[in-house]
This record gives C-alpha cells, structure tokens and sequence, in this order.
C-alpha cells in the first residue's frame, strides 16, 4: 500500500473533523477488543457475529465521512485546478469508491 505524504497533498480534509475521527476510531478500537474477549470466552456466535456487523458499520461509518470529505475538499479543489490533478483526484475518489463498494 503506498501512502501519499501531507506534502504531496497538501491540507486533508478531515483536519478539522480530526479529533473526532480519532475518537471514533478509538471506540472501534474497543468494540474490536471486545469481541477478540468474546472468542476467547467462547461466547454465542450469534452474538459474536452481531459485535462484528456493529463493528464493520462503523468502520464504514468513518469510511463514508473521510469519503465525503475527500470529495468536498480535495476533489473539489483539484477540480478547480483542472488538467491532470483533476484527473487523478477524480480517479483515487472512484477507486476508494469501488474498493468500499466491494466491501
């Protein structure tokens, strides 16, 4: 997986929803913990596979966010420059879409 840096993208997005995100992320966290805890106490599979569609929810939950964000903020201002950086702002949008989509 190749990781563009801030400098090559400039500002993100999500920078002002930032804390937020973590916050979110950190809770995701638990609920992903918890249910490691419920496999290791052999608890209902039920329950367990319940604690996983919460989990994957809110992953794409923050998936979505991030998604929107990219579109109003990134998307948007490589639009407004045009040529090529339009192009492949447009193109990273339509792969995060399809591989969310997949998901």
């Amino acid at each position: 997986m190749v990781v563009a840096s801030r400098e090559e993208h400039g500002m993100n997005g999500y920078a002002h929803d930032k804390d937020a995100y973590l916050k979110r992320m950190r809770r995701i966290e638990g609920q992903v913990r918890g249910i490691a805890k419920m496999i290791e106490t052999d608890q209902y599979c039920i329950d367990v596979l319940t604690q996983v569609s919460a989990a994957t929810k809110a992953l794409e939950a923050v998936a979505l966010g991030l998604l929107d964000e990219h579109l109003k903020h990134c998307v948007t201002e490589a639009a407004a420059e045009g040529g090529a950086v339009a192009d492949q702002k447009v193109a990273e949008a339509s792969a995060a879409i399809a591989r969310l989509v997949k998901s």
